[in-house]
């Protein structure tokens, strides 16, 4: 998974409530073994319309989404996170969104960040001004060029995993040395060379 420590983008805005995950990515597409290739398929019925937010050409390259509250709501599929980041967004902004939806967000190396309504109100009347944002998600904020910073909060284990880039098996490999130890020290409950085959 790949670090995610700081991204400076301009924003895509697609400012709906309740965006499920089906509209993220349809339940057609789910038949894939593989993480990648969903990209191509976000939000596919609505991509098919003219004035979809993300057909808008200053959201071009747009690594942020700001979206409406309960974001990602609906089935679990962590195929949703995986088309978002696929797509190329790293950092997600609404007012509220599906647990399941951050947890799979952030084991896919996006970041779910929640901002209350007033907060979300100050970021989009500087955006129409100029439509660039970087998050830090070490210091945990929210910088605009005209000189807006918000500071969020974000959950220790989450930050953790995400700026140091850390799925669950690289988390795993953090404590090698305490597991081989562990291993060397305790016996076998039983001697696996007289298991027959």
């Amino acid at each position: 998974m790949r670090e995610l420590r700081q991204v400076t983008s301009v924003v895509a805005i697609i400012d709906r409530p309740d965006i499920d995950t089906d509209q993220i990515i349809p339940k057609q597409f789910l038949k894939r073994i593989e993480r990648t290739g969903y990209g191509q398929f976000l939000f596919y019925d609505w991509m098919k319309e003219p004035d979809f937010e993300l057909h808008k050409p200053e959201f071009k390259g747009a690594e942020i989404l700001l979206a409406g509250r309960n974001f990602g709501c609906g089935s679990s599929r962590e195929h949703a996170a995986w088309a978002l980041e696929d797509y190329g967004f790293r950092v997600v902004i609404a007012p509220s969104y599906s647990d399941i939806f951050r947890s799979n967000s952030v084991k896919t190396g996006i970041a779910t960040i929640t901002l209350p309504d007033a907060e979300l109100a100050e970021l989009k009347a500087a955006l129409a001004q100029r439509n660039e944002l970087t998050v830090d998600m070490e210091t945990l904020t929210i910088t605009h060029p005209d000189g807006l910073v918000i500071t969020f909060a974000f959950d220790e284990f989450a930050q953790e995993t995400l700026v140091h880039g850390l799925d669950d098996i690289a988390r795993t490999l953090k404590r090698d040395d305490a597991i081989a130890a562990y291993e060397a020290a305790t016996p076998g409950r039983f001697d696996t060379r007289t298991l027959s085959t």
